[in-house]
Parts: C-alpha cells; structure tokens; sequence
C-alpha cells in the first residue's frame, strides 16, 4: 500500500511539472516580479518540463532530490510574495496565475513539497507506475487531484479562458473592468516597473476610467505626478506612463 501510495506521488508531480511546463510556454505571465518575463519563464519552463520528463522515465534518486528542491524553493517564493507582493500574482501556471496570491498558494505549495519528499524511495517510475497500476493508485490520484484543484484558482482562470473564446469580447468602453484587473496589469508592466522607485507612496492619489483606459494617478514628489493607463480591453495589457507637473 505505502508503494502504491508513493508511486502516486510520482504521477501527479510529473503531471503537475508538465502542466506548468506548457502553461509557461503557451500562456506566458507578463513581465514582472516573481516567476515573471518571457526569458524567465521559458528558463523555468524548460527546467519544469524536464524534470516532470525524467520523473516519467527514471526512478533515479538525483531526479527526486532536484524534484524535492524545486518544490520547497517555489513554495518559499510564493511565501514571499504573499508577504510582499500578494496582488501580482505567483506565474506558477504562466498566465493563468495572475490571481492574488493567499493562504491556498502556499498550502499547494507546502503539499507538493511533502508529496515530492513522499515520492524520494517509491520504487517505481512514472512510466512504470503507469504500467503496473492498480486500483488503489486511482483513488488516491484522483482524491489529491481533487484537493489541489480546490487549492487551485487557475482551474477556474482556465475554464473562464476558455468560456470568453466561445463568445465576442464587449467593446471595450462597455466592458466591465474591476479595478484588481487594473491593479494585476499595473503592476506587472514594464511601465510600473520603471517608475515604481520614484512614488512617493503605495496609494494613488486619484483613479478614474474614461472609454478604454483607467488612468491611475501616484505622486513623484511635491512637484511631478506620474499617470498610468491602463487598458480596460478584454485581451489587452498594454500600461503606458507620463509624467506631469503637478500644476498640469
């Protein structure tokens, strides 16, 4: 039973690397901090992709080591960025991961870094665990499947994704924008990221939508302003700047 079990875990962190692995590549998260930025990405994709590969293929303890090692070092960062960052979101899934990361982010990570510690002596690959499962292996995937898509914000990311390419997206001055979508977008442009130094506060002075853009105004100093747009369009993210006296 506890080799079933183990083999399990094998199974599911492959699957979970790989899914990350094509989410990276297929749904890159915009630039920004965290596991953010094209290169960045696709540097950690590529790492995800061959470790959920050699975990398929090899019951080698180095693979599980490394395997153990990505898990903790992701679940320390997402911890970090709860505490520092917790509105631009993890990227764990590319850009399915732009969710504000809370409680459940770091609990997911927590219990794929004890299922990866599970899985160090499980006697067999996932290649070969697939060819001698059974049914008990089954009904324990599929019960930690069921407990990581809870702990999971991208599953219903995904299924709106895929809801929007059955419909017309709105004209943008009608559709609807929450101003967390303004704030996800703001702070993962490069635009935020080249003035965020300068403001002089974390709150913006004013914020108001006219047709397709929210403007978001922050203070430089008592003499400049800095304002943001940020498009309200469905599958834009474009984030442009200007600085402005503030008697303008």
């Amino acid at each position: 039973m506890i080799a079933a079990v183990q083999n399990t875990q094998v199974l599911l962190l492959a699957g979970v690397l790989l899914a990350a692995c094509l989410a990276k590549l297929v749904l890159p998260a915009p630039a920004g901090p965290g596991l953010r930025g094209r290169r960045a990405g696709v540097a950690v994709a590529v790492g995800e992709g061959t470790l959920g590969v050699a975990l398929l293929v090899t019951s080698h303890l180095s693979v599980r080591l490394a395997t153990s090692v990505a898990f903790a070092a992701a679940t320390w960062i997402v911890g970090e960025l709860r505490t520092r960052r917790p509105d631009d979101g993890c990227g764990c899934f590319g850009a399915l991961s732009t969710h504000r990361v809370d409680r459940r982010s770091v609990l997911r990570g927590a219990l794929f870094t004890a299922a990866a510690l599970a899985a160090l002596t499980a006697p067999h690959a996932g290649v070969a665990a697939l060819r001698n499962g059974t049914l008990l292996m089954g009904c324990v995937l599929a019960l930690e499947l069921a407990v990581f898509g809870m702990l999971s914000p991208e599953l219903s990311s995904f299924l709106d994704r895929r809801r929007l390419r059955r419909r017309p997206d709105p004209p943008c001055e009608r559709r609807h924008s929450p101003l967390d979508e303004t704030y996800r977008r703001l702070r993962s442009s490069a635009a935020w990221t080249t003035h965020e130094a300068a403001l002089a506060g974390a709150e913006p002075l004013d914020v108001w939508r006219e047709g397709c853009w929210r403007f978001v105004v922050y203070a430089l100093d008592d003499e400049r302003e800095v304002v943001f747009a940020v498009s309200t369009a469905a599958r834009d993210a474009t984030v442009r700047a200007a600085v402005i006296a503030t008697d303008d």
